[in-house]
């Protein structure tokens, strides 16, 4: 009898990801991840070209407003961009084609853990998050004359914050994406809500209050509120305020960003697939 209680007591251990974490494991399968997304061409064109597309296109209609310029609403939407391509939609494919590949279920029968499969497979696009966001941030500085960041580790909090949140997202939404082609019309509704309610067209707070509650309640808005405050040190309402300042701002919208974090984990144990679909 102790044989197979041990199995059972440690495959739950696995499969909540309660054991220890190995980085060597992650980075394994994160090394492994950024090879397959670099061979597909449209993946890659996907994850690195579009985000910058699209500020392009909204370049050619978006003005500041308020206390924020229009090169610095630029800069700072360029992180909701990189979010939405890079990390979720990105992700959302990933995690479908792998999971109709028969590469999870695969993975589960060895030593890697639950949460070690789905951050190992975030790597790559973690990682060009972060080279975006830092090339966004030197370009912006050169080009717009923006000033360093006024609270560093709030923008760095911001980032790391959104990134979770939206890789919670992208595990939670490839369960109800058959195949990777679908992944255009099953992440349509968080790409268009959060496009049109984060402020990439203007203030969200200029909206009637009602539209506004919703829109500051949506998981990119809270997001570019902190990075727009870490950086700006005013996401536009308000004269920008000091290092210290800013944190009496950040209360709400970081508290909105834990909240989807919990939304995140508890939707991507709800509805995350192991096995395929077919």
């Amino acid at each position: 009898m102790t044989a197979p209680t041990e199995a059972t007591s440690g495959g739950l251990v696995r499969r909540l990801g309660l054991g220890r974490v190995s980085l060597r494991r992650i980075g394994a399968l994160g090394r492994a991840e950024l090879v397959l997304l670099l061979r597909n061409k449209t993946a890659a064109t996907t994850a690195l070209l579009l985000p910058l597309a699209t500020v392009a296109l909204f370049a050619t209609f978006l003005t500041g407003e308020g206390h924020v310029s229009t090169g610095a609403l630029l800069a700072t939407s360029m992180f909701g961009f990189v979010l939405l391509y890079v990390v979720y939609y990105n992700l959302v494919t990933t995690y479908v084609a792998r999971r109709e590949e028969g590469v999870l279920k695969r993975l589960r029968t060895g030593v890697v853990t639950d949460a070690e499969i789905l951050v190992g497979a975030a790597v790559p696009a973690l990682v060009l998050t972060l080279a975006q966001v830092v090339l966004t941030v030197v370009a912006a500085t050169v080009f717009f004359d923006l000033p360093v960041p006024v609270n560093l580790p709030l923008l760095l909090v911001a980032l790391l914050a959104g990134c979770v949140v939206f890789v919670l997202l992208a595990a939670a939404s490839s369960g109800f994406t058959r195949t990777v082609e679908t992944a255009q019309i099953t992440t349509m509704p968080v790409l268009i809500l959060s496009m049109i309610g984060s402020g990439f067209t203007g203030q969200v707070a200029s909206l009637p209050d009602g539209i506004a509650r919703v829109f500051q309640m949506l998981p990119l808005t809270p997001v570019l509120e902190l990075v727009r405050l870490g950086w700006l040190g005013t996401t536009g309402a308000e004269p920008p305020s000091d290092f210290v300042g800013v944190l009496a701002q950040a209360g709400r919208p970081a508290l909105v960003v834990l909240l989807w974090v919990a939304v995140g984990v508890w939707a991507t144990r709800r509805w995350f697939r192991w096995d395929t679909r077919r």
